[in-house]
């Protein structure tokens, strides 16, 4: 090596301007997505609207792979990965809706946001990434300020919302299942449209089914509203941001990103204030602290070591 320093992989490379920038637009569209999904429940029920997201984001990625010239439909190796990815995929979300109808909004948001502990774990198991005992810290003070945001505490937790919890934990594990999958497998070579393109195709159907076994049917027409929600969810939440987070995962540490996700729920929060008139105490001004301090300290860049050289030679070891 000429340099005198080690180069740093996507595990240890900390978050460029951009990218910090990137990932707070992308949670701030997850926070609102939440918003959406709930303003268009009175037309559509949740398990249709995750079956209707994923077929309008395909069509989506099918259109943006044509303007850019990936080609999709070419064996590379990655079908099997793929298959499994969009498993993982329609079982997170269908985790997810089934967990939300046993407990409430407050207590799934904070549960699914064990998701980055999950990555974290994975990371060092299947990708060789490895967080300092500082960076184990800066988790855990942002998932107490999402705990401390929306308010776990509730007095009438029974089995059945036990259970509920349990499921919103499951598909936090499942997602980051599938980003460590992608991360793990081919589908790191494989342009994002594909990557995320196997996990909305093969979720349809896993979907559908689960809607239909749930007894879901659409009982009128949606309104303007609620399309333009299912709009907003399918073309710009799937399709567009979905994509940006795999672009992004493919070039940073799968830890750091997914820490970084702890910044959704308090767009939420603060969504719900402005759309939904809740309310905002000065207790969330706390937990938002919480989350910032605990990003800083899970991104916060790692010295470099220098590489020792030989005296003698007067040349750097490689």
């Amino acid at each position: 090596m000429s340099s005198n320093e080690l180069p740093i992989n996507s595990a240890g490379r900390p978050l460029s301007p951009g990218a910090v920038a990137l990932m707070l637009m992308l949670c701030l569209s997850w926070g609102f997505n939440q918003i959406a999904v709930k303003l268009a429940l009175p037309d559509i029920p949740p398990m249709l609207q995750a079956t209707i997201r994923s077929a309008g984001a395909l069509l989506v990625l099918l259109l943006i792979a044509r303007l850019r010239g990936v080609k999709i439909f070419v064996a590379d190796g990655t079908l099997g990965a793929g298959l499994f990815a969009g498993l993982l995929f329609g079982l997170e979300f269908v985790s997810i809706f089934r967990g939300l109808l046993l407990t409430s909004a407050s207590r799934a948001v904070v549960f699914l946001y064990t998701a980055p502990f999950f990555v974290a774990l994975g990371s060092y198991q299947f990708l060789g990434e490895r967080l300092s005992a500082l960076q184990w810290g800066g988790l855990a003070l942002s998932f107490a300020g999402v705990a401390l945001a929306i308010g776990v505490p509730q007095a009438d937790v029974d089995a059945s919302v036990l259970l509920g919890d349990l499921l919103i934990v499951v598909g936090g594990a499942l997602w980051a299942a599938t980003t460590l999958l992608v991360k793990a497998t081919r589908l790191l070579q494989a342009p994002p449209e594909k990557a995320l393109g196997y996990q909305v195709a093969v979720s349809v159907p896993i979907l559908a089914f689960a809607a239909w076994i749930s007894g879901e049917t659409l009982t009128r027409v949606p309104g303007p509203l609620a399309l333009s929600l299912m709009a907003y969810q399918a073309i710009w939440v799937v399709g567009l941001t979905f994509l940006l987070w795999f672009t992004l995962v493919k070039t940073y540490s799968a830890s750091k990103l997914s820490a970084f996700t702890f910044i959704t729920p308090l767009f939420g929060v603060v969504a719900s204030y402005f759309i939904m008139h809740d309310t905002l105490t000065p207790v969330f001004g706390a937990a938002a602290l919480l989350v910032i301090a605990g990003l800083y300290l899970v991104n916060r860049p790692s010295p470099v070591v220098p590489v020792p050289t030989d005296p003698l030679l007067n040349v750097t070891e490689t």
